[in-house]
Parts: C-alpha cells; sequence; structure tokens
C-alpha cells in the first residue's frame, strides 16, 4: 500500500500550495477512521514541503504549525466517526459485520480488552500504537466514554503522533537532497519507527503520573 500511495505524492504535491491543508485533514481523517491508511504518507511529506517552502503562503515554521493543527484536527475527525458509529451499532453489530468495514474481530477484541483493563487514558497512548491506533475509538464509543475526555485524551496522543512525523519531514527536508517521495517516507517512516519506543514510554509515565494524582485527589475528597 505504502509503495502505490507514494507513486501518486507527485500529483497531490503540485496541488499543496492551494490544497495542501485540506488534503492533510481529509487524509489524516481516514487514516484515523477504520480505513486503512498510513499516516506516514501523508504528514511527513507535509513537514518535508513545509521546509521547503512549497506547501502554502508563509514562512515554513508558519506552515508546518498549520499542517500539525490540519492533521490533529482531522485526526480527531477520524476518530469522532468511529466513536460515533461504535456508540449507535453496538459491539455486537460490529463483531457480526464489522469485517466489511475494514474492522476485523481479532483487532476489535483486542482493542476493547486494552480498553476495558486500563481505562479511558488508554486512548491516549494507543493512539501512538500501530494497527490499534484506530480501533482504540471504537470501544470508547461503545462504553460510551464521556466526549470530553475523549476528546482530550485523542487529542494529546494524534497530536504527539502528528508532530513527530511531521517533524521527520520537515528535518528531511531542511537536510536532505533530490529524493523520491517513495524514499522520503520510507526514510521517514524508519526514523519514526526508531524513537517511537521512547515515546510510548513517556506517553505511559505521563499516564502513571495522572492517575496517581487522580488517585490523591480523590482521597482528598
Amino acid at each position: 500500500m505504502l509503495e502505490s500511495i507514494a507513486a501518486h505524492l507527485d500529483t497531490i504535491a503540485a496541488l499543496a500550495p492551494t490544497w495542501g491543508y485540506v488534503f492533510i485533514f481529509a487524509f489524516m481523517a481516514i487514516e484515523s477512521s477504520f480505513i486503512p491508511f498510513p499516516s506516514e504518507v501523508v504528514m511527513i511529506p507535509a513537514g518535508f514541503l513545509a521546509a521547503r517552502g512549497e506547501l502554502g503562503a508563509g514562512g515554513p515554521a508558519a506552515t508546518l504549525t498549520a499542517a500539525v493543527a490540519a492533521g490533529i484536527l482531522g485526526s480527531l475527525a477520524g476518530a469522532f466517526a468511529n466513536y460515533y458509529i461504535a456508540l449507535f451499532v453496538g459491539k455486537p453489530f460490529l463483531e457480526k459485520y464489522g469485517k466489511w468495514f475494514f474492522v476485523k474481530k481479532e483487532p476489535l477484541e483486542r482493542a476493547c480488552e486494552v480498553f476495558n483493563r486500563y481505562g479511558a487514558a488508554t486512548t491516549f497512548v494507543c493512539r501512538l500504537v500501530p494497527v490499534i491506533r484506530q480501533l482504540i475509538s471504537i470501544p470508547a464509543g461503545i462504553a460510551r466514554m464521556p466526549l470530553g475526555e475523549f476528546t482530550l485524551f485523542t487529542g494529546l496522543g494524534a497530536g504527539i503522533w502528528t508532530i513527530i512525523l511531521a517533524a521527520v519531514g520537515f528535518a528531511l527536508g531542511r537536510s536532505a537532497g533530490d529524493m523520491t517521495y517513495l524514499e522520503l517516507v520510507t526514510c521517514g517512516k524508519e526514523t519514526a519507527a526508531h524513537h517511537l519506543p521512547l515515546v510510548i514510554g513517556c506517553a505511559l509515565a505521563l499516564v502513571a503520573l495522572y492517575m496517581l494524582a487522580s488517585r490523591l485527589v480523590m482521597k482528598r475528597r
């Protein structure tokens, strides 16, 4: 899939000065929903184009910030779609018919198991974990997780992942010479994956601190 999508990035990049942020929002919304689509082919080239001054009007820092904002909003839109679909149709429907909508039973069961075991904060950490990243919104909807809490945790997790990919693309845009978009995405994906364990570890530490602080507040009350 990565190769086939990257082959069309030249065409999309030519439209980036006008439609770049719309593309980022739309593709990240698709990536964040139940449709399988790699976020690496969206945010890494976005950061790359921002560094080269080819994403839109404004300096590199401004266009990078706008690209990250569009990516986060798109991720939230896709996550909301999963949340509300799960909320209205329920788990039995998804287990029975989910395969027709790219929602396989085994990953869904795993996502529900993780959510039920570790609670709402999983919507933050799991946004950084491949495969389960898109599905973690479904058990949140099934469990009717408060929308404000869901938005906060999902936005934080999606924000970190979006910033990482965009920053990798931006760094490559500053330092690398001519390269194909497939080379760009492949190199950027490997760089992001190399640092992902550290990022997840930091996210888990933040969740632990949050849970500890919540328990202390509850005890005082």
